[in-house]
């Protein structure tokens, strides 16, 4: 687990000795970087007072922050300099101007917690996106970020040696917890409603979702079946499983983190009234009770995907148990 702090220089504006070898030791263990960047005069004997001066240029920009990415035992490992606004006016997303890992602990999964680090403090401070920029020369750069999510928006120079260089972006969702219900009637048919959503179209899935604030998993899941069915009776029952996925609420890019659970109950119809006009609220088009088969074989979008596998598994499960 990597802790994230902001670099503090001390009184005079300099980098404490101790502080600054061990960023020349991070900047120094990823030669390979530097000797594609030019960042540096030599890539092969990057010296202390080079990385101080090139941090107290990036320190000089009030816009930019350097952060330092700690392991548990304070050591530092690898480091990010973000720009909060870039120069051109018409971008107004933040940017990843650095990311480092050192290179004795790279590949164990550093490198996408300390950007997943970045990219939550740029979300908590309501940015919606970020951008970055990849050398042409660094493929490898290319293939992490976008392993990350990042898209390819433009192809340019950089503004501070003119090099030829990708720019990426991604939108930055906000984490949105929810629970849903697999209802299930005696001859294992699930009951399931259509959704319709303005970025992954209509896709059908089972009664739920977000979680208000200070509800369980177990109890969101039980207030939003109520809410969408009428069905008072019923209460989740097993775990089934978790996933996540990306869709747009009310405008707002979401990342939603779902608990679904099981319960069986008789095959019915949802209570209308009002409930009805909720429904059409939450853009639910329809619904019906789908049988093992008909889940196996549907060619509409089910959310999640795994769904029929793992209610296949789970009613397995249940008839060898008896």
């Amino acid at each position: 687990m990597l802790l994230l702090e902001t670099l503090r220089t001390a009184e005079d504006g300099t980098i404490p000795g101790p502080l600054l070898a061990e960023l020349t030791a991070l900047h120094a263990s990823n030669r390979d970087f530097y000797a594609l960047s030019g960042d540096f005069p030599d890539a092969d004997d990057i010296r202390p007072e080079q990385v101080g001066a090139a941090l107290s240029v990036e320190l000089a920009n009030p816009d930019v922050e350097v952060l330092l990415a700690r392991a548990e035992d304070g050591s530092v490992v690898g480091g990010a300099i973000t720009l909060a606004r870039h120069p051109d006016p018409a971008d107004p997303d933040p940017w990843i101007g650095l990311l480092l890992i050192h290179a004795g602990v790279q590949r164990q999964g550093h490198g996408r917690q300390l950007a997943a680090l970045v990219e939550e403090r740029f979300r908590r401070a309501g940015r919606t996106a970020v951008r970055l920029a990849v050398l042409d020369n660094n493929p490898g750069a290319l293939v992490f970020w976008t392993s990350l999510g990042y898209e390819v928006v433009e192809h340019r120079r950089d503004r501070q040696l003119g090099r030829p260089c990708t720019v990426l972006r991604k939108t930055l969702r906000t984490r949105r917890p929810a629970a849903r219900v697999a209802v299930l009637d005696p001859e294992g048919a699930v009951f399931l409603f259509q959704y319709v959503n303005d970025e992954v179209g209509a896709h059908w899935a089972l009664p739920g979702g977000g979680l208000e604030a200070d509800e369980t998993p177990r109890e969101g899941a039980l207030r939003e079946l109520r809410e969408e069915t009428g069905w008072t009776d019923l209460e989740p029952g097993a775990f089934l499983c978790t996933w996540e996925h990306d869709f747009t609420r009310a405008g707002i890019p979401v990342r939603q983190h779902e608990q679904i659970y099981v319960t069986r109950g008789p095959r019915r119809e949802p209570v209308g009234g009002p409930l009805a006009a909720a429904r059409a609220e939450e853009g639910i088009l329809a619904w019906r009770w789908w049988s093992r088969r008909e889940l196996a074989e549907a060619e509409e979008a089910v959310w999640p995907p795994e769904l029929p596998r793992l209610l296949a598994e789970f009613q397995e499960s249940e008839t060898s148990e008896k």
